[in-house]
Order: structure tokens, then C-alpha cells, then sequence
């Protein structure tokens, strides 16, 4: 095995150390490999899906660092993809942003992975579902 070293705001290092107590971890760095994994599993997931899909795209920022224009943009690039958008203020800096997409999962998948990678946006997350999926829970 092979060992890192990283740094952690310590707050989140202290919800992630209460999370494993709450889980039952014996090992921070079990935990931190599972989540690691995790990531993984949901990178991947987003990458393999194809075709038509409606979904959301959650988005967690602090308005304070010009997200929310960067964010404008790149909704403005993809308007085609985005039937709506709520935006919530949860705090006096934090934004969560709900866009409601739907078409082909290249774009979706290429317009979340732009927001990703925006300063001051600490959350991003793809659920989406195609059209024959929900047909089948139909039948």
C-alpha cells in the first residue's frame, strides 16, 4: 500500500472523523479509501452514461468569489440543455443552485464538469435518469 500525505480544513476533518465514529470505523484511512472509491464509482457512472437524459445539476457556492457570473455563463453556453433553475440562498456567502437539464449527456456531462472546476464552488452533483428508465418502472 502505498502512503500520501494531504491537507484538510480542520473542520472537515473533524466531520469526517465524526462520520466514521457514527459508521463504526476503526481506521481513518479505511475511511478515506472507501471515500476515494466512492468518488471513483460516481466519476465513472457519470462518464459511462450515453444518450438522452433528464436530470439536475446541484450546485453549492459561495457568491463572494464571482461564481455565481461564471456560473451564469456557462448556463448562458448550455441555455438549450436547462428547462429551469431555482437559486436558494442558504447563508449570507452560500448559494445552492438547482438547474432542471435535459438532452444529450455529452453536453450535461460537459457543463457539470465546467462548474466543477469554478473557484468558489464547493459542490457539484449530476442525477439524472433517461427516458427508457423511467418507462420501464411503468410497466
Amino acid at each position: 500500500m502505498t502512503r500520501i500525505s494531504m491537507s484538510l480544513p480542520s473542520k472537515l476533518l473533524e466531520e469526517f472523523d465524526e462520520v466514521l465514529r457514527n459508521r463504526g470505523y476503526q481506521s481513518r484511512s479505511k475511511g478515506i479509501r472507501d471515500a476515494i472509491k466512492d468518488y471513483i464509482v460516481r466519476y465513472r457512472w457519470m462518464n459511462e452514461m450515453e444518450g438522452e437524459r433528464t436530470g439536475i445539476v446541484s450546485v453549492i457556492y459561495n457568491h463572494h468569489t464571482g461564481a455565481m457570473e461564471e456560473i451564469a455563463d456557462i448556463q448562458h453556453h448550455y441555455r438549450e440543455y436547462i428547462d429551469a433553475v431555482m437559486r436558494v440562498h442558504l447563508t449570507e456567502k452560500h448559494r445552492l443552485e438547482v438547474l432542471v437539464v435535459r438532452g444529450d449527456v455529452a453536453e450535461i456531462r460537459e457543463l457539470t464538469e465546467r462548474m466543477m472546476g469554478l473557484r468558489g464552488v464547493e459542490h457539484v452533483r449530476l442525477t439524472s435518469v433517461s427516458a427508457e428508465e423511467e418507462m420501464e418502472y411503468e410497466r
